[in-house]
C-alpha cells in the first residue's frame, strides 16, 4: 500500500511539473510582422517591420499564456525608400518624437488541443494604446532540428484603424484607415 501511495504522489508530482509554463524567445531572423494599407481605394500598399524582438510565456497543460513584442518602426519596408523615409518622419511614425516603438502584450487564449487560436491584448504606438485580438490561422510546434529545443510559429491576423493610434495621414484624400496585420512569427524554447 505504501508502495502504490508513493507511486500516486511521484506520479502526480512529475505530471504538475510537466505543465509548467515555458519561456520562448522571439526569433527575429524568423518574424515578420506585415500590414496592408489602402492607397486612395485605388491599390494596397504592403509593407513589414524588419526588425522586432520579444518574449512568449506558454503552459499548454493550462491553456495560458502571454506575449510580449516590440517592434521598430524605424525598420519600416515598403519595398520603396521614399515611402520608407517618410513613414519614420513627421509626418507618419515620428520616430524621433514617438520612441520609434511598438508594443503588443497580450494573453494566449482559446486553447484547443493544447494551441492558442488567439492572443487578446493591446497594441501602443504612436504614444496611444488600443486593444487589439490577433486570430491565431495557425500554431504549431517542433523540436528545432539544430538547437534541439521546441520551437513554435504561428500566423496571425487582425485589422487595426489607424486613426484610433493618431495615425491620420491622408484621410482628407479618401485613403481607408483600416489596416490589415498579418504576422508570421516564430518562437524557440529559452535554454
Amino acid at each position: 500500500m505504501k508502495r502504490l501511495l508513493s507511486a500516486l504522489i511521484l506520479s502526480a508530482t512529475a505530471t504538475g511539473a510537466m505543465a509548467a509554463p515555458v519561456n520562448y524567445d522571439i526569433d527575429p531572423t524568423h518574424t515578420f510582422p506585415s500590414f496592408e494599407a489602402d492607397h486612395m481605394g485605388i491599390s494596397v500598399w504592403r509593407g513589414k517591420i524588419n526588425k522586432s524582438s520579444g518574449k512568449v510565456v506558454m503552459d499548454r497543460e493550462a491553456g495560458s499564456g502571454s506575449v510580449d513584442i516590440v517592434m521598430d518602426l524605424a525598420s519600416i519596408d515598403f519595398g520603396h525608400d521614399q515611402l520608407n523615409k517618410w513613414a519614420i518622419g513627421k509626418d507618419f511614425f515620428d520616430v524621433k518624437r514617438a520612441g520609434g516603438k511598438a508594443q503588443y502584450r497580450g494573453k494566449l487564449t482559446g486553447f484547443e488541443d493544447g494551441a492558442p487560436t488567439e492572443v487578446q491584448g493591446e497594441l501602443t504606438m504612436h504614444g496611444v494604446t488600443q486593444p487589439v485580438t490577433l486570430k491565431l490561422n495557425s500554431f504549431k510546434c517542433v523540436p528545432h532540428p539544430m538547437l534541439k529545443r521546441e520551437l513554435c510559429g504561428a500566423d496571425a491576423a487582425a485589422t487595426i484603424n489607424r486613426e484610433a493610434f493618431g495615425l491620420t495621414a491622408g484621410k482628407d484624400y479618401g485613403f481607408s484607415m483600416d489596416v490589415a496585420l498579418r504576422i508570421q512569427v516564430e518562437a524557440v524554447a529559452a535554454k
